[in-house]
């Protein structure tokens, strides 16, 4: 990305210039600026506050920003952050705007991957054991956990003996 830094009402020094180059060259990351793309960037001096105005024309529209501070390295930090924003914004315009495309392209080459039949194939092959309607019912040790199994038989048996004695301690009382 190339850089046209101008000064309104102010000199722009090289410190200046190359806070504001470093900040704008971690945009260079994102698809949607090409390396011959000229932001345009004017700093401004006001009374009591520093204005920053950041201008990216790219492949799918322009990103602009104005930030005014007191301090002009903060205006430019809540510049470059705005700017990220709007960024990630259009990007996830162009995906949801193209995301039938892409899923139809995903599609065709794994079409291709099949006709020339370089796919790997996972197989897990079982062994069925028969066994009778008891075995079936009856649950198996839990891998994880040790306790006996029990049969239905067992605790209604179990609940059975229990509630005559809770109905007899129940009357007395």
């Amino acid at each position: 990305m190339k850089f046209e830094i101008v000064g309104k009402n102010v000199s722009i020094t090289e410190g200046m210039r190359q806070k504001i180059e470093k900040k704008l060259s971690f945009l260079d990351k994102y698809l949607l600026i090409d390396p011959e793309t000229r932001a345009r960037v004017v700093v401004r001096t006001y009374p009591l506050t520093q204005k920053i105005e950041v201008t990216i024309p790219t492949k799918v529209g322009i990103l602009r920003t104005e930030v005014e501070h007191e301090d002009l390295y903060a205006a430019i930090d809540l510049a470059i952050d705005k700017l990220e924003d709007q960024v990630r914004r259009q990007k996830t315009r162009l995906s949801r705007r193209h995301r039938e495309k892409l899923a139809l392209s995903f599609v065709e080459q794994d079409n291709v991957k099949l006709d020339q039949g370089d796919i790997a194939v996972r197989t897990k092959t079982v062994k069925a054991q028969r066994m009778d309607l008891e075995e079936a019912i009856t649950p198996g040790p839990h891998p994880r956990k040790s306790f006996p199994a029990r049969r239905d038989r067992q605790l209604s048996d179990a609940r059975r003996s229990l509630l005559p004695q809770f109905h007899q301690q129940s009357t007395n009382a």
